[in-house]
């Protein structure tokens, strides 16, 4: 396959670079950006399909943010590899942001006092629902006790709190990246499309040049 890695990376390599880059955060957003902006499709459905991605990131679907995304686009008919793109503003360095802002505001909405300014305990929960949820499956083959009421507790106070109170922060930052990345990828197209036609004109001339080289040598023998 044309451009594969020759040695591929391996599952820790992968994740180490998820967490931090080895080119570093700016590289790595400018190579988001590029790839964004390479989309074959219009700047309107490009941009549209981004802000999808930045909308389900403020979401607490981890694990699902590419089928929401790609979901919520086909609705919204924006472009799915962009939303799929675009899901990546949820990653180890926004996440802080996103979980407190979300948390802060759904508590508020449903009256649980509080913030969500405590991370670690975010990521707790979430990965103590995962265990009690995994329980409670071996619990229906005759494995271990169920823990349904644990799983309620976390789904009320802190799942249902974290995706209402995603849904105004994230809608404002999904607008934002909308109206700035329709006109980048607007400016780029347009650059893009200059660059092709002025190749096509330079080849188109050397073309005539040699035809016209190759008549008067013609001439020139007789």
């Amino acid at each position: 396959m044309v451009f594969k890695r020759r040695t591929p990376l391996s599952t820790a390599r992968k994740i180490q670079d998820w967490i931090y880059p080895r080119t570093g955060w700016r590289r790595a957003i400018e190579y988001f950006a590029h790839r964004v902006k390479r989309l074959p499709d219009t700047p309107h459905k490009i941009a549209l399909g981004f802000a999808c991605g930045v909308f389900v990131s403020f979401s607490p679907l981890f694990g699902f943010h590419f089928l929401y995304a790609a979901l919520v686009a086909l609705i919204v008919r924006g472009n799915v590899l962009a939303a799929c793109l675009g899901t990546l503003m949820g990653n180890p360095v926004t996440f802080p942001l996103i979980a407190s802002a979300a948390l802060t505001l759904g508590r508020q909405v449903y009256g649980l006092g509080g913030s969500g300014t405590e991370v670690h305990g975010v990521k707790d929960s979430f990965f103590g629902a995962l265990a009690g949820l995994w329980e409670s499956l071996l619990s229906l083959v005759g494995y271990g006790e169920p823990a349904w009421g644990t799983l309620s507790i976390f789904f009320y106070e802190v799942f249902l709190p974290y995706y209402v109170g995603g849904l105004v922060p994230g809608l404002i930052t999904a607008g934002v990246c909308y109206f700035v990345s329709r006109p980048l990828v607007a400016a780029y197209q347009q650059r893009r499309r200059s660059r092709l036609l002025l190749k096509a004109q330079e080849k188109l001339a050397k073309k005539k040049a040699d035809r016209a080289a190759a008549s008067m040598a013609k001439e020139g023998s007789r």
